[in-house]
Order: C-alpha cells, then structure tokens, then sequence
C-alpha cells in the first residue's frame, strides 16, 4: 500500500496525531456489514484495545421476519466485545456514551451513516475510514457493486481521515486490485475487505 498522505479532491481535513504511532490505543470501531468483519477482527487481534463496536440495527429478514445481527455483532460477541446500536448518532445521549469510552480513534468500515461534526472531532487521533474504491472514485455507497456494472477492470481500498465531506478526507493509504473477468461484485467485496484489513 502506498502511505503517502494525499489530499482527496482538495477537501479541507484538521487532522489529529497520526495513527499506528506505535503507542497501544483505544479504538472505537464502527461498521456493519460482512466487508467490516475482517478490519474489526484484525484490530481484535492487534496491540490495540477495542472498546467497542457501533453498528446498524438488527433488521428483519425472510419469511418470518426475524431481526437478523449484523455481521460485525456476531463476530464482536464472538469476541466480547461490547456492542452498541444507536437509532441515531447525533444524540446527545450517544456523544456522552463517546466520551465516556474516551477512545483515541474510532475506525470506520461501511457503517452506512455520516458523522456529525463533535463525533469527528471526539478522538484525538480523528476518525479513519476503509473505503471499498480507490478514491475520489465511486465515493458514497456501494462503490464496489458500482466499479463491477462500471466494467472497471481494476479498483482498490482506500484509506482515509474522514472529514464532513462523502468520502472527502485525507487518504492515508490505497491499494489496486484488479477485477477478474467473471468476478461478482461479492466475490471482489470480499477480497476488498481483507485487503483493507
């Protein structure tokens, strides 16, 4: 992966101290479906502390309509992580929970909700984001099934600063995958997570 630090279509970014210092950090990690398993599970088994995961609500799927745990709460119970699943982040009652985790970065990979300026700015090391495309490119949701329709023969992950922007922040690290002939945009996303891992 290339870590040059890159601005991201000239997107203004108030960094804080640069991750991966070497120093052992809290992590508030943030993400919802199976593309943020493998970032969580990898932080799980870092040097780090994860003190928690926020992720979507369990949504009802087939027939019977059961609420179904997303992909990250299965593998955070898993882990004994605590598991926190707000209705809505711009709460006051979920900015106290932040600061009362005190994390020193929150890590982000496909929450599928924007940040409000106080939970961006809450960690001292800023927020970082994995993103399913090699930025600015397919910026916003479903970049991957996007590049596949696209008939983009290669795409990436990228990683980021996130800001208030859509994908707008400093990138910290990208890399390029290229896309197989007969690949699905599944088959691509789940290479794309663990290469953003």
């Amino acid at each position: 992966m290339h870590g040059v630090r890159q601005k991201n279509a000239g997107a203004a970014q108030k960094p804080g101290p640069p991750p991966g210092n070497g120093e052992k950090m809290k992590i508030l990690f943030a993400g919802t479906p199976q593309f943020a398993v493998p970032s969580l599970l990898g932080l799980c088994d870092s040097r780090h502390e994860v003190v928690g995961l926020v992720t979507r609500e369990d949504k009802p799927r087939g027939r019977s309509a059961e609420p179904v745990w997303p992909e990250t709460k299965t593998a955070a119970a898993e882990r004994g992580v605590a598991v926190f699943q707000p209705d809505d982040i711009t709460t006051t009652r979920f900015g106290s929970l932040v600061r009362e985790l005190r994390p020193d970065l929150i890590a982000v990979a496909a929450y599928g909700k924007m940040f409000p300026p106080d939970l961006l700015e809450a960690p001292p090391a800023g927020c970082v984001n994995v993103h399913a495309s090699l930025l600015p490119a397919y910026r916003g949701a479903a970049p991957v099934n996007w590049a596949v329709a696209g008939g983009e023969r290669e795409t990436g992950v990228t990683t980021m600063l996130m800001d208030e922007g859509m994908d707008t922040g400093d990138i910290l690290l990208a890399k390029k995958i290229g896309i197989g002939e007969e690949e699905t945009a599944g088959e691509l996303s789940r290479r794309l997570s663990v290469e953003g891992a």
